[in-house]
């Protein structure tokens, strides 16, 4: 399984206010923005992304990261014996995915492009 991409998630009250202000501070773009998640990113393809409450799971996810086999990865987070906070899942922005909780309580988006 190789990894895609890496993204640490902020949970924010207002999508727009958020975008403004982090863009204004660290200089980055928009690249994805559904009003209730954005994705900002720099030249290099560094990305921060910012959510008001996810759209189909029960919890926010703190970090995302996408994979080349999300299916592997899920199998991998059940071998493991994680918690799967929601179920590997394909959602209709195009994009197929699971969260699991870590043993620190922090809840992992692993995701790929459909």
């Amino acid at each position: 399984m190789k990894l895609e991409r890496i993204a640490p998630i902020l949970t924010v009250d207002d999508v727009d206010a958020a975008i403004v202000e982090h863009s204004s501070v660290l200089g980055m773009r928009v690249v994805m923005n559904m009003g209730w998640i954005a994705f900002l990113a720099d030249d290099d393809g560094k990305q921060l992304g910012l959510m008001t409450t996810d759209a189909t799971a029960p919890v926010n996810p703190d970090v995302s990261v996408f994979v080349d086999d999300v299916e592997a990865a899920h199998a991998a987070a059940v071998a493991a014996e994680l918690q799967i906070v929601h179920p590997l899942s394909t959602e209709p922005w195009g994009v197929r995915r699971f969260f699991y909780r870590d043993a620190s309580g922090r809840v992992v988006n692993v995701g790929t492009h459909v």
